[in-house]
């Protein structure tokens, strides 16, 4: 699992961190990253709001960040400014005490790259550093801004195939002189790689790429993918690209001087039709350190070798230092989608604790040597539908967890919930540009339901499964938990509203434990305890983690907020942006702060309008060719919900169907987010998929109208194919 130089790497590691800059314990008065303190804790040393007075924090002041989108982001403070990002890599500066805007910065991008974004246009924050600050937009543009003014110095287009699906949704990190940065993509056509450029200048330094190239097309670009080629098969889905994108976790280590990036799932996502020949296919699913000065890799541990669940490894890293084994040393932290909770030594990537957090069915452990030992029966879903636990949303996800040092407690968004997954047999030819994860998920809440419209064999073979008892027994726990990272046990324990509810968290060395949910609430809790302390109304969905800053001796509490993130299209009823605007805002709180303003209701739900006749000549197996071509490419960004916050193509209105093939078809709304299709989908595909829509529409009416007759609300409740991942 972890390179053959591990052990000379651990002298030659030990050796630096003698002169090395030591990891900072917690964040001061200032937030300098999106983490908080260089080992990314998420914890403040702050004091003045504490379990004896924050019963009353109220607002300080706000922000309306002008979009209706997921707000990821974890604000930084330095200086007196607070920055942050938001939609498509808006950024934003505020003075910190007052909230007066001192600028906001909109990037141009191209929205056809909204094609190939699974998970909205999320992005996760900005870096700060030599009077900059950095930013990544939607479409793969790193932009560095005036930090005072916010003007452009220098922009660079670091993605390296603009014909494939790559993008951009996670913050920067600095490392020295350089800006790191990765990309997302895996479940389309991409290989995955992280990019590092000039603080100064915005030139290329170098570029990692995560997964081999195809070797018909020569030498590799480094020896340890020529090393990673042999855990490939030499006949794998080259065309595809591999995955792995490295869309979220990446955290420079000052101690060791390496950086330390998360990869991602593999693409396809079944082994069997990645890599046939079976093999760990490295680097998918790892954390790997790298030199900032030359990209080069110093060492590698594979979480889930040959990834076949989306498991990926981009979920948050901490960096601290623990006692273990009688030693003291420097470790990450970190619990990727996989439900295990890892400790490894930073200086050589050794594992040191790995634990299980949520129900596993796909491992029985992990053995001696830091492998999993698979359970082939349990979640080997290329002989048949298997219910694998955990989901593909991962028992944790980018969602933000936090290290109190004073209780030695992982405090996190943990989610024990599986899913039914299953593929098409055989090869699906390459779709550019287009999703080809060739996997059909149900998430175990909706198992049950959904298997009535399944065949009967279909339906038997799932119910005959030990994990579907599993799936009925407990179909989602959703909680934030403080687990013990030695152990893996959960100290204690707060239910979400459900599974769609996860935040990220701020601790505080006042014994506070801070964040966010769906329902637009904002929790206190005693760290060492659970018990609620506060809980704030702010009528808008909180997902991204809270941060905290002191200026003038009065210290802060600000948070992102707005629904979406992956499935943002199945709003939840319990979420804010169910009832209410989901206005996107920067809420800032402080002792003895007002009342947070509501966001206006959404208005009441009307009957769908009546659909247009069908063209001529449309039949039954036009209508069912449309359907498929919607689910293979439209349903992920259109979930046909009532309140979702993509349009619901049931309720589409005259001069929306006259112009459908030129919104399709020739991008007439690309500047809007709805990106064009000419290249995958002919006319007649564009007309099949109008027929299936004008049809759904006219059932929807129908059904509609009976409820309203009947007094029923017209909102029923509906299977969730995918939701916020």
């Amino acid at each position: 699992m972890r390179n053959l130089l591990a052990g000379l790497l651990l002298g030659l590691a030990a050796c630096s961190l003698g002169g090395a800059t030591p990891l900072t314990e917690g964040a001061g008065s200032q937030w300098t990253s999106p983490g908080g303190d260089s080992g990314k804790t998420h914890h403040s040393r702050l004091t003045a709001i504490n379990a004896e007075n924050v019963g009353t924090i109220g607002l300080a002041w706000a922000a309306d960040l002008g979009t209706l989108r997921g707000q990821e982001a974890t604000p930084v403070m330095v200086d007196g400014v607070l920055y942050t990002s938001g939609t498509t890599g808006r950024a934003y500066a505020f003075d910190a005490a007052t909230g007066k805007e001192l600028w906001r910065f909109e990037p141009e991008v191209d929205m056809q790259v909204n094609r190939t974004v699974c998970c909205d246009m999320v992005n996760r924050g900005v870096a700060v550093a030599r009077g900059k600050v950095f930013v990544a937009a939607l479409d793969g543009w790193m932009y560095a801004l005036d930090a005072r003014t916010g003007a452009v110095v220098w922009k660079t287009d670091f993605i390296e195939d603009r014909q494939r699906g790559d993008n951009s949704t996670g913050a920067p990190e600095v490392a020295g002189d350089v800006v790191i940065v990765g990309m997302s993509g895996a479940e389309y056509d991409v290989r995955g790689y992280v990019t590092a450029l000039d603080l100064d200048t915005g030139k290329l330094r170098w570029r990692w790429h995560v997964v081999p190239s195809d070797p018909r097309l020569g030498p590799q670009e480094s020896p340890e993918l020529e090393a990673a080629l042999k855990t490939w098969d030499v006949g794998s889905r080259w065309d595809i690209g591999g995955g792995g994108s490295p869309w979220d976790a990446i955290a420079f280590d000052p101690e060791t001087g390496f950086v330390l990036v998360g990869t991602g799932n593999g693409g396809p996502y079944a082994t069997s039709k990645r890599s046939p020949a079976g093999g760990d296919n490295l680097y998918l699913a790892s954390i790997v350190a790298l030199d900032p000065k030359t990209g080069r890799m110093k060492w590698h541990y594979q979480e889930t070798p040959g990834d076949n669940w989306d498991f990926t490894a981009t979920q948050p890293m901490i960096l601290t230092r623990m006692s273990i084994d009688g030693q003291d040393r420097p470790v990450v932290l970190h619990a990727p989608k996989n439900g295990y909770l890892y400790i490894l030594d930073r200086r050589d990537g050794k594992l040191l604790r790995a634990n299980p957090i949520v129900r596993t069915n796909w491992a029985k452990g992990i053995d001696a040597n830091g492998r999993p030992i698979l359970d082939p029966e349990a979640a080997d879903y290329t002989t048949g539908p298997r219910i694998v636990f955990p989901a593909t949303t991962g028992a944790r996800n980018w969602h933000p967890a936090s290290y109190d040092p004073a209780t030695g407690l992982y405090i996190a968004a943990v989610l024990d919930m599986g899913n039914l997954i299953f593929m098409t047999d055989g090869q699906k030819p390459y779709k550019a540009r287009g999703l080809n994860n060739d996997a059909a998920l149900i998430f175990t809440p909706d198992v049950k339901e959904a298997l009535a419209t399944f065949p009967p064999a279909f339906g038997d073979a799932v119910r005959k499964s030990p994990a579907y008892a599993e799936a009925l027994k407990n179909p989602a726990s959703a909680q934030v938990r403080a687990i013990d990272p030695l152990t893996g046990k959960t100290v204690w324990a707060a239910d979400t509203a459900g599974w769609q509810d996860r935040g990220g968290v701020l601790t505080t060395a006042s014994g506070l434990t801070i964040y966010g949910g769906v329902t637009g609430k904002l929790f206190v809790r005693e760290t060492r305890t659970g018990k609620l302390l506060k809980e704030i109304e702010t009528g808008t969905a909180i997902m991204a983690a809270p941060m905290t800053y002191e200026i003038g001796g009065v210290q802060y509490i600000a948070v992102m907020a707005g629904w979406g993130g992956g499935g943002y299209p199945f709003v939840p009823r319990y979420s804010a942006a169910y009832t209410r605007s989901n206005m996107n805002r920067l809420l800032v709180f402080r002792l003895g702060g007002g009342k947070v303003p509501m966001p206006d209701m959404r208005p009441a739900l009307e009957v769908a309008p009546a659909a247009p006749a069908q063209a001529p000549g449309v039949t039954a197996q036009t209508i069912a060719r449309g359907q498929g071509l919607f689910f293979g490419n439209c349903a992920i960004c259109h979930a046909n919900q009532p309140r979702s916050i993509t349009p619901d193509l049931r309720r589409m209105q005259q001069p929306t169907h006259e112009l459908f093939r030129e919104i399709v078809l020739e991008g007439l709304l690309v500047p809007n987010g709805m990106p064009r299709w000419n290249d995958l989908l002919t006319p007649d595909d564009a007309d099949a998929i109008h027929a299936y829509l004008i049809d759904l529409q006219g059932q929807t009416r129908k059904d509609e109208l009976e409820k309203q007759k009947a007094g029923k609300p017209l909102d029923g409740p509906s299977l969730t194919i995918l939701s916020n991942y």
